[in-house]
């Protein structure tokens, strides 16, 4: 069983940036393709961003592409999700998933393992 928690969600400014980090247990985590994805208030959940296991390879959303950046350190069981120039429209609980499968996905159904959220709030 894999358990995933996030956190560094917070309020920020308009323009400003925020780092999401998910640490994840087990031994696996270097073998998982991790993603990230977001969920606004009566809004059906997003994709963010994904990265394949070793973290050679990346895929983004359009709405976060060029502001947003996802890495992985697997020595530490921790994926990252860099957010600058954030908009209010970036409001949204974040959330870490990963599945069992060393590539990038961007459905949701494919990951096996999801964290518990962390809030972003954007303020204009």
């Amino acid at each position: 069983q894999v358990q995933l928690v996030e956190s560094g969600g917070g309020l920020v400014q308009a323009g400003g940036s925020l780092r999401l980090s998910c640490a994840a247990s087990g031994r696996a985590f270097s073998t998982y393709a991790m993603g990230w994805f977001r969920q606004a208030p009566g809004k059906e959940r997003e994709f963010v961003a994904a990265i394949s296991w070793n973290g050679g390879r990346t895929y983004y959303a359009d709405s976060v592409k060029g502001r947003f950046t996802i890495s992985r350190d697997n020595a530490k069981n921790t994926v990252y999700l860099l957010m600058n120039s954030l908009k209010p429209e970036d409001t949204a609980a974040y959330y870490c998933a990963g599945r069992n499968d060393f590539r990038v996905a961007a459905d949701g159904y494919k990951f096996d393992y999801w964290g518990q959220g962390t809030q972003v709030t954007v303020s204009s």
